[in-house]
């Protein structure tokens, strides 16, 4: 059976296959030129794009800990509502 089924995936062309250009709209289509950028961007620059994002991500989170930590712990004092 496995043939059969292997046979018939072969017979399959998807060398014209297109992307989904072919069922956006046409006034979706400048939306659908920016993700098909983003998504270049990201094959190109993949892990690069991802370590920076998150070494991005950790400076944000740790300085905003530490902001916090400096309100409750040494700011408190000087702050009366």
């Amino acid at each position: 059976m496995s043939s059969t089924k292997d046979s018939t995936e072969d017979q399959i062309d998807t060398s014209e296959v297109g992307g989904l250009e072919e069922i956006v709209p046409e006034p979706l289509m400048p939306v659908w030129k920016r993700i098909e950028l983003v998504q270049q961007f990201r094959e190109t620059h993949g892990n690069t794009y991802v370590t920076v994002l998150e070494a991005l991500t950790a400076i944000v989170l740790a300085a905003g800990y530490l902001w916090w930590a400096y309100i409750y712990f040494i700011a408190d004092n000087a702050v009366t509502i």
